[in-house]
């Protein structure tokens, strides 16, 4: 079924579309919502908050058009309410930094390289001016079109372009300087080793 059907059975109050539809959806928005907020249990609070938004919008009488944007737009806008929020300066004092991941099993050496990477990654992205991350997660987190980005960000098409290539041009100018960097120091490394022996 497509959305706009699901939408249309959810709107005659149709469970089975409801669950349909929520299963479509659910995972990707809480993928979504994990990495901006760093929050599981926020983050599955904001999934459910959306998911009723889009309920009270179908008893209005109000489809939208494109359900898969009206989601991330919903949920991208909680994300915004909640940073300027005082729970989230509270939580900010209160809980510092995010707690690192930590992969439970360092035997498997590229499992812990791929979760460095994306450490990595994703503090390149938080260094990024939110606009532009919000557009590099939706196209190469959430594998959304432009154009359904820029109906979520309602942003012109055009800026959405333009976040994206700045975006990218950053992250690789970062991970580049990163990389030079860390081969600077295991190159000094190895001729401190070579001098010593």
């Amino acid at each position: 079924m497509t959305d706009e059907e699901l939408l249309q059975g959810m709107a005659r109050g149709d469970q089975a579309c409801f669950e349909a539809l929520i299963h479509r959806y659910h995972a990707p928005l809480s993928g979504y919502l994990q990495r901006q907020l760093k929050d599981t249990g926020r983050a599955e609070d904001m999934v459910q908050e959306t998911f009723l938004k889009l309920i009270r919008q179908l008893q209005m009488g109000r489809i939208p058009g494109n359900v898969q944007a009206w989601l991330y737009r919903v949920a991208a806008n909680q994300c915004r309410d909640y940073w300027k929020s005082a729970a989230y300066q509270t939580d900010k004092n209160r809980f510092g930094e995010p707690p690192e991941r930590r992969d439970e099993r360092p035997s498997v050496v590229e499992l812990a390289e791929r979760q460095e990477t994306r450490k990595e990654i994703m503090e390149s992205l938080d260094g990024l001016p939110l606009v532009q991350k919000e557009v590099v997660m939706l196209r190469f987190y959430q594998d959304l079109k432009l154009q359904d980005i820029a109906d979520i960000l309602q942003l012109p098409l055009g800026s959405v372009k333009t976040h994206l290539y700045k975006g990218l041009r950053t992250l690789k100018s970062r991970i580049s300087a990163e990389t030079a960097d860390l081969g600077t120091t295991q190159g000094g490394e190895q001729n401190e080793r070579a001098k010593r022996q």
